[in-house]
């Protein structure tokens, strides 16, 4: 059995920490009705996909690759219509030189592009239903089915409960699943009320001493199931009309159909000490009817080189999908909180999807593997973000210092200098980077600075940076809340090691931690063309580690024979 990793982990001088976004597992359902019409997923029409089932790792007339397909197995997917343009790739590049040499000549049609699969993991949907007292939905028109939910995975330490039943009860539902006889068994179960209802808000900046983080922590109480919206810049405070009086931007404010992009930071579970340090992901989209955000596609990168005690698959996803799948939800073990860029143009929400869609060719082939320090859900995130020409502020590395020494430090305890690599290359990770929190923060930050107007425009007219400060419209924190379930409640994530050591336990014999199996490639499927990356072996810093322990206690042992000397001559 593997030890299960997240997003990212962390070394501190006693013990080495993990933590982070989770890895992967299977978990499957087998839907027996015709599959309903997809709607409209993330920024592109519904006639952009159509839903298959994968079979044996394959799908006829589809154009997704092999190797994504084989992460799949029994799943539905939403793949590109026949006839749309598909985001391609260029497999001699690496992942993020790709982007650039792409973006560099790419046409507002390339940004268009579609993503080469979505992963629905259901093929019907119902809305604007109700759950009853007594165990069924009620529709919009009072007909009446029986409900049930899917299997809880075996691995999965928690389910829902009587007090997710009562959640739900509260408020208007909208479902994935699959009818079965006379029941609709659910897969997905969104509440139709997390909605950013922008008529009604008023912009509450963020005050002297607050920050973006202190947000998170804000409403860092799990056990609060209320979804909270909080309007932080808006760019007209208040809009002229036609006969000359001016009204207040909320009374005139219309958000519908424009695009946003979502920055969106998962907490840090309550019954994993793996995962005190949340996930990271973005997502694009639009607001739709009612300023829904549902149907939004969700960038999740995950290790998928294990199986997920939850059933997670690293994949772009419907929200809905990535917040409230029964099993890999994110909204059933710990809260979330996002921020929403709301655009008057959907330029830079194009170019960001087209470009993550490349990315996770290369991903899906092998190109690269998910690494906790190096290429997690935070780094792979805001690389890209960075490559599109948003120049995102670094935050350095924990302690380069502390690096070298700890890597000697951590493979003698250990007697593995796998150990010591791992302590190393977490020490000098950038901390935007590494760690969620860290992520959110720096791209939160930076989008209020933009806002604000106050730096110099890029010269590149096409920088994402470009088109963010044209078409930004309006900045709102967003809190989902944990759904009740038989699970502990979460918290907010860890944005430091000083920060993780005071949270998990000392003795790492007490540690909550779930194994999962590890999940290998089939060599088969590896693409010719594929070049593993270049991995420094993780005795190559040893050497360094201990010449500075050697250097260290030289320059003592020579202090204290300076100061023999002296007291002798004294």
């Amino acid at each position: 059995m593997l030890l299960k990793r997240s997003c990212a982990a962390v070394f501190a001088a006693a013990a080495a920490g993990v933590l982070f976004c989770g890895s992967v597992a299977r978990g499957e359902t087998t839907p027996q009705n015709t599959p309903a019409p997809i709607s409209a997923l993330g920024l592109y029409p519904g006639s952009a996909f159509r839903p298959v089932k994968v079979v044996n790792a394959a799908c006829e007339s589809c154009t997704t690759p092999k190797q994504a397909l084989w992460y799949f197995p029994g799943e539905w997917l939403a793949v590109p219509s026949n006839g749309v343009p598909v985001a391609g790739f260029t497999p001699e590049l690496a992942p993020q030189a790709d982007v650039r040499q792409w973006y560099a000549s790419a046409t507002p049609d390339d940004l268009r592009a579609r993503p080469p699969l979505l992963w629905l993991g259901a093929a019907q949907s119902v809305h604007d239903v109700n759950l009853t007292t007594d165990g069924q939905l009620r529709f919009a028109d009072g007909r009446q089915m029986l409900f049930s939910v899917v299997d809880k995975i075996n691995t999965n330490l928690s389910y829902y409960d009587a007090a997710s039943k009562t959640y739900f009860q509260q408020r208007p539902l909208r479902m994935r699943g699959e009818q079965r006889g006379e029941t609709f068994v659910a897969r997905t179960i969104w509440p139709q009320d997390w909605t950013i209802q922008e008529a009604g808000m008023s912009v509450q900046r963020l005050l002297p001493g607050e920050s973006l983080l202190g947000l998170v922590r804000k409403y860092a109480n799990a056990r609060d199931e209320r979804f909270e919206t909080r309007l932080l810049w808006e760019k007209n405070g208040t809009k002229q009309t036609e006969n000359g009086k001016e009204k207040a931007a909320a009374q005139l404010r219309d958000w519908n159909g424009h695009a946003a992009i979502g920055i969106i930071l998962n907490g840090a579970q309550g019954d994993d000490d793996e995962a005190h340090g949340g996930h990271f992901a973005i997502a694009t989209g639009r607001l739709g009817k009612g300023n829904e955000m549902a149907d939004w596609i969700v960038n999740n990168f995950y290790n998928l080189g294990s199986y997920s005690e939850k059933g997670i698959v690293a994949s772009m996803l419907p929200m809905d999908n990535y917040m409230t799948d029964l099993n890999s939800g994110q909204s059933w073990y710990r809260p979330s909180y996002m921020l929403v860029a709301v655009l008057k143009k959907d330029r830079a929400a194009y170019a960001y999807q087209a470009a993550i869609s490349r990315v996770y060719h290369h991903f899906y082939r092998q190109d690269f593997k998910y690494r906790h320090a190096s290429n997690n859900c935070a780094g792979i995130s805001i690389d890209t973000l960075r490559t599109l020409g948003w120049p995102i502020p670094s935050q350095g590395p924990t302690s380069r210092t502390k690096a070298v020494i700890g890597y000697p430090f951590k493979a003698l305890t250990e007697l593995s200098f796998t150990s010591g690599k791992e302590a190393y290359d977490y020490m000098i990770e950038e901390q935007s980077r590494l760690y969620p929190a860290a992520a959110y923060d720096a791209v939160g930050r930076d989008l209020l600075r933009i806002a604000s107007g106050k730096s110099a425009a890029p010269s590149d007219a096409k920088a994402l940076e470009t088109f963010l400060r044209e078409d930004l419209e309006a900045l709102v924190f967003v809190r989902l809340p944990q759904i009740p379930s038989s699970r502990e409640f979460g918290t907010y994530p860890v944005a430091s090691i000083d920060e993780y050591m005071k949270r998990a336990p000392e003795d790492k014999a007490l540690w909550k931690i779930v194994p999962v199996e590890p999940r290998r490639f089939p060599a088969e499927l590896l693409a010719a063309d594929t070049r593993p990356e270049f991995e420094m072996p993780a005795w190559a810093p040893a050497a360094a580690g201990f010449a500075l322990i050697g250097a260290l206690g030289w320059r003592r042992r020579v202090r204290q024979q300076r100061r023999e000397h002296e007291a002798r001559r004294r």
